[in-house]
């Protein structure tokens, strides 16, 4: 079955209609008909069975058959916050993170972020993510918009972590990897440096707030790649990639 996104605005009761480049998509490319049925994701956790009642040139009017909470989400709520990379490559990495259901992605600006943009072009940036989260929603049918936060600094951003239940910086310069399986927590927060590393005045600063630091294991990785990993192993040690999951949906504890 189709799936589309939907302006939690946009559906009134028992009816909602579906605007924008969706709209376009459903009347003019796949070519659906009054009477054929879709489903709709409003991006907060909510899924919706529907059935076209009405195509026009800019909108599509349906009626809702069904709502229901979305089972793809994570049990673990997992913040990113990512130091500034050069060029596009952030962009494939908000696609990548959202399918591995991240909860937030934070970018920020550390030392050695070499690529910093100014406000306005950071306003563009991020309606551009924004765009990218929810486009990527659809291809991996999560049932929740990875939330874009606004750029901050690096003290900006542990003080957002400060709260969360484990809070990690993964730095390649350390020997020890993250093995806290057996343990639950409810959010997890994620720190992941620029090219160049965080420097040693940064990772002093995030241990003396009680942040912990971990390796990716004994490779050298890409920045990009290394904050795909983390956000992997997170999702297994903690959420629904590993065996806390599977002894959840097994009925065991």
């Amino acid at each position: 079955m189709r799936y589309f996104f939907i302006d939690p605005r946009e559906a009134v009761g028992s009816a909602a209609t579906i605007r924008g480049p969706d709209a376009n998509h459903i009347k003019n490319v796949l070519r659906l008909q009054p009477g054929d049925e879709i489903r709709l994701f409003d991006g907060t956790g909510f899924e919706y069975e529907a059935r076209i009642t009405h195509l026009s040139s800019s909108r599509v009017d349906v009626s809702i058959l069904g709502g229901f909470a979305s089972s793809a989400g994570s049990s673990v709520e997992i913040i990113i916050a990512q130091a500034f990379l050069k060029e596009k490559k952030m962009d494939g990495l908000v696609r990548r993170l959202s399918e591995l259901g991240v909860t937030r992605w934070i970018p920020f600006f550390s030392d050695r972020s070499v690529s910093r943009p100014d406000s306005k072009r950071l306003s563009g940036r991020s309606q551009r993510w924004k765009k990218i989260a929810r486009e990527s929603v659809k291809q991996c049918r999560r049932g929740r918009i990875m939330e874009i936060a606004d750029t901050v600094s690096f003290e900006a951003v542990l003080n957002i972590g400060k709260e969360s239940d484990l809070k990690v910086v993964f730095w390649e310069n350390e020997s020890n990897t993250l093995s806290l399986t057996g343990q639950r927590f409810k959010r997890v927060f994620a720190v992941l440096g620029p090219e160049g590393g965080l420097t040693l005045r940064e990772i002093e600063i995030a241990r003396s707030l009680g942040f912990v630091t971990a390796s990716l294991g004994p490779r050298i990785l890409k920045a990009d790649t290394a904050s795909i990993a983390a956000a992997t192993l997170l999702q297994f040690l903690f959420g629904d990639m590993g065996q806390n999951y599977i002894d959840k949906n097994s009925g065991f504890e």
